[in-house]
């Protein structure tokens, strides 16, 4: 998705073995998103008491899985202001994948590590919490926080709370860096994502006798046909943004479920749709058109049947981002090393939660999205020895000189 490889010199191969470590470390532990990530987050806690720092951890509601924060103060104390490192924990399942190696025992062939989550995205976490100790052994000029989240492939979920902690503390980053695959480009902008579920339910009835029923699927694909619809409104009419692969908003209908049987009018239905909007797109107008489609199917079956339903349940959802070019973090991104890129993508992360909390983001991180989520999934070791250096620069650029700091 991001094009050739930027060529790297042969020196950029090499790191440190306490980075491979602690990537092999990471990517050991299943934190597949169905499954806890606490024995992760436990082993980060770890890392971090060496250092002499206590992390903020926020757990889920039933206290399976937790989101951490820490911060390390600049030199004179200072929490306030300074950068943040964020990377989500989870990674997606290898159900039905064929792999040619164990997904969770990291294996390096041919300069390339394959595991699950090596690209997407324990490579840059793990260089990171390899950093821990250089971290707190630096004169910070300003703070560095890490935030790492739990729940992100299923639709951003964790971190929420997690930027609204950072909120309420009054923390107040003056940048954010997302550490998810881009081979080290430095992406300002992607779309939000949005996904929903639509229940039809009208009454069954023997398909002879089709007048005393009342069609969920018939109903239901009314809705599909609005959907497809908005979607080729917004491929033709924009708005546009040709720094995407795909320069409009897309919307699908991605999954349906109905019926029991073939002789039995069906008296349930469910849809699943989605949209992937540019920030230009107006979010809560284009959500109240979909409620207003469901509300005039529901209106038109309950002529037949009081007791018919069409109800609109958002699934998951996590806002866009669209850093400006002349935002501080860019800037200081590529003078730690990342490349200067116009590209925006498609796919979400949680940039956009922190853009929404005022803090300005970008994409950064070591290997290809195209091998996330992939089977044999794999980052190349020169991707991650580029990470490791731009961490190395990114602490020295956030350090100060000055002795009475």
């Amino acid at each position: 998705m991001f094009g050739p490889p930027v060529p790297t010199a042969p020196s950029d191969h090499s790191m440190a073995d306490t980075t491979m470590a602690e990537i092999q470390s990471l990517i050991g532990f299943d934190t597949t998103s169905r499954d806890s990530n606490l024995p992760l987050i436990d082993h980060v806690v770890e890392r971090l008491a060496e250092v002499g720092v206590e992390p903020v951890l926020l757990p889920n509601a039933e206290g399976t899985k937790a989101n951490l924060l820490a911060t390390f103060p600049a030199a004179d104390g200072t929490v306030t202001g300074g950068v943040v490192l964020s990377a989500h924990t989870d990674v997606v399942p290898v159900d039905g994948q064929v792999w040619s190696s164990e997904p969770f025992a990291p294996e390096i062939r041919d300069g390339r590590l394959y595991a699950r989550g090596s690209a997407d995205m324990k490579s840059f976490l793990g260089v990171v919490v390899a950093k821990l100790p250089q971290l707190a052994a630096a004169r910070l000029a300003e703070p560095i926080h890490l935030a790492l989240s739990y729940d992100e492939e299923v639709g951003c979920v964790g971190a929420i709370d997690l930027v609204d902690e950072i909120v309420r503390r009054g923390l107040a980053p003056r940048g954010c860096i997302v550490g998810e695959p881009t081979s080290m480009r430095i992406v300002r902008g992607h779309k939000s994502m949005n996904v929903f579920r639509v229940d039809v339910r009208g009454l069954a009835a023997h398909s002879s006798l089709t007048p005393q029923g009342v069609n969920a699927i018939e109903h239901a694909a009314e809705l599909v046909r609005f959907v497809h619809g908005i979607a080729d409104e917004m491929r033709v009419e924009g708005p546009f943004d040709e720094a995407y692969v795909v320069p409009f908003t897309t919307v699908s209908v991605n999954r349906i479920e109905g019926g029991i049987a073939v002789n039995t009018i069906p008296a349930a239905c469910t849809v699943q749709f989605e949209f992937r909007a540019l920030t230009t797109v107006d979010h809560e107008a284009l959500v109240e058109r979909f409620r207003a489609e469901c509300r005039r199917i529901e209106a038109a079956m309950r002529e037949q049947h009081p007791g018919a339903s069409v109800e609109l349940t958002t699934t998951a959802a996590a806002p866009g981002v669209d850093t400006p070019a002349d935002a501080d973090i860019v800037a200081m991104a590529a003078a730690w090393g990342a490349e200067p890129s116009d590209m925006k993508v498609t796919y979400g992360t949680e940039a956009g939660l922190f853009a929404q909390a005022g803090i300005p983001t970008v994409v950064c991180g070591p290997g290809d999205i195209a091998q996330a989520h992939a089977p044999d999934e794999f980052i190349d070791l020169a991707q991650i020895a580029r990470c490791e250096a731009f961490i190395d620069r990114l602490i020295a650029g956030l350090s100060t000189t000055e002795e009475s700091a």
